[in-house]
This record gives structure tokens, sequence and C-alpha cells, in this order.
């Protein structure tokens, strides 16, 4: 019982002395969506949120997450999804989201291809990470975990929403 209390003691602790520590940084990534697409979504609701044409890749087996990765692209309509699963041939869902004109979605925010950084940095300012970001990239949470906004002439080019490293 000593050694739970500890336990919690310590994170508490740590949560209070260390604010990156209390939001694990993917509140982000597990709370947004783009249109009705969001990380997770199983691809029985993938097949209902989108109505373009589909073209899907090869189902790949990824060393690094030693899951099984399909790129789903939707060229008319400006979307590509990674889809994982655990198995070849398994149950389905999106682990990452990336838009390119001409998208017609938005993120929770009303962020679009087409906005202008400073809407971006009004809606995800509290997401910015300066250190992740550059003059091409405006980064929303983390590399590992986030939304990386692309932008061309001060103006949204691309979205991606998911994780980009790992």
């Amino acid at each position: 019982m000593k050694l739970l209390r500890k336990i919690i003691v310590g994170m508490m602790f740590g949560f209070i002395c260390h604010p990156s520590w209390a939001a694990d940084g993917f509140d982000l990534l597990r709370e947004e969506k783009i249109g009705n697409l969001r990380i997770d979504l199983p691809e029985k609701e993938v097949k209902k949120a989108i109505s373009c044409k589909e073209k899907r890749g090869a189902d790949k087996l990824w060393g690094a997450d030693e899951a099984y990765h399909q790129e789903w692209a939707y060229a008319d309509c400006g979307i590509t999804l990674d889809i994982v699963s655990d198995k070849k041939r398994g149950a389905k869902k999106i682990a990452s989201i990336s838009l390119f004109a001409p998208s017609t979605l938005s993120t929770r925010r009303g962020i679009r291809i087409g906005s202008s950084m400073q809407e971006v940095m009004k809606a995800y300012k509290p997401y910015w990470n300066k250190e992740e970001s550059d003059t091409h990239h405006f980064i929303a949470g983390s590399i590992y975990g986030g939304l990386i906004f692309s932008q061309e002439k001060q103006k949204v080019k691309s979205i991606f929403l998911g994780a980009a490293a790992e």
C-alpha cells in the first residue's frame, strides 16, 4: 500500500511540476477530426465517409510497428489515408490522414486547404510545437502524433493528421 501511495504521489508531483507530462501530447491526435474522418476510424466507417473513387496500394508489413499498412488514395477528393491492421487481411482502421487540393474537408477548428496561416495560428496556438515547426510547417502536437500544416505563400497547402515519425 505504501508503495502504491508513493507511486501516486510521485505521479501527481510530476504532473504538477511538468505540465507536458500531464497532457501526454496525444490529446490532439485522439480528439481531432477531419470532416468525418479520425484516427482509428474502422474501414467500414471510412467507406461511408468518402464518396470518391478509391485506389488501394499493396498491404505492406512495416518493421517499425510490425503492423500491415495500406494506402487508400482518393485523388478526386484530395485525400490519402494510411490504413493499418495487426495482421494481413485483418480488420483495418485509419492510422493517418493526408489532405491536399482539391479537398474541401476541414479540421474540427475549421482549417482547410487554402486557409491562412494566421487562421491556423489562431485555431491551434495552444498545441503549437515551436521546436518542431519551421518556415514551411506548423506542427500542432508533435511529429509523433498531431497535425502538420504545410504552407505555401502563407496559405495551407496540405494537412496531415497522424504520426509522421516513430
